[in-house]
């Protein structure tokens, strides 16, 4: 199958590219802006949408994951080598992934809508999360265009074949541009917008994934004590504060 020049470009170049910034984005990052290295969270400014929203969105992302993980890096011969016949790996990737998506797009919507709605929230928004939020939605609600369209309502469409094929050529130096460009329209604008999503990655607040709190669990407890319950040195004289204080210590007048 002949090849052109825009398919290179797209299926070739266009992921190298991103890839690179995925990875040079990272570093630079870290070495530049670790103070900004967070999920910049808003709960403070407002936490009923955030406490419903985040949750699913986070849940569905996980589900998301690994399920490309497992249609894209793993070869239809390695599921049937573990006795999992294509119908059943396809029926189930369906309806795993439509529940997944589901329930990612409903805490995706509800966090934009949160963002949208809130003023104090909106106000606060910086340039990357203008940039974010649309990509981020474009790219699942591609995905799952391309399940409902193909293999909700379609025929079926074994994306495994081609652009599993293409993905992971590009991870083993062997492109495969060919395998893609027969894939359906929709299935090849997911995959252009999910490189897209990767080159913007390091310069928004989706790198705190790479720094889960695992520490959370084995640090030890911390331990606060109230002023007002210190014992005064002898021969020293103790200045009590303005207002009563609270279990960290802090009074009113102290937080004004």
């Amino acid at each position: 199958m002949n090849v052109s020049g825009t398919d290179l470009l797209l299926w070739v170049a266009f992921p190298y590219i991103c890839l690179a910034v995925f990875a040079v984005g990272h570093v630079w990052r870290y070495r530049h802006d670790q103070f900004g290295w967070t999920s910049h969270t808003s709960q403070l400014l407002e936490h009923r949408w955030l406490r419903w929203g985040s949750p699913l969105f986070h849940l569905g992302a996980f589900m998301v994951i690994a399920g490309h993980v497992v249609g894209l890096a793993v070869p239809a011969s390695w599921t049937e080598g573990a006795g999992i016949s294509e119908h059943a790996y396809h029926t189930t990737a369906v309806w795993a992934g439509s529940v997944a998506g589901a329930v990612m797009v409903t805490g995706l919507g509800m966090l934009s809508a949160r963002r949208l709605l809130a003023r104090r929230i909106r106000l606060g928004t910086d340039r990357s999360d203008k940039l974010l939020f649309p990509l981020l939605s474009a790219t699942v609600l591609l995905g799952i265009a391309a399940t409902t369209a193909h293999n909700v309502f379609g025929d079926g469409y074994d994306y495994r074949s081609t652009v599993s094929v293409w993905f992971r050529g590009l991870f083993t130096l062997q492109p495969e541009p060919e395998a893609i460009t027969g894939a359906p329209l929709l299935f090849q604008l997911h995959a252009l917008t999910a490189c897209l999503l990767f080159a913007t990655w390091p310069f928004t607040r989706l790198v705190h994934v790479w720094s889960m709190p695992i520490g959370y669990l084995v640090r030890p407890y911390l331990v606060y004590r109230s002023r007002s319950t210190a014992s005064p040195r002898p021969g020293r004289r103790t200045l009590r504060p303005h207002g009563r204080a609270d279990a960290t210590g802090f009074t009113a007048s102290d937080r004004s």
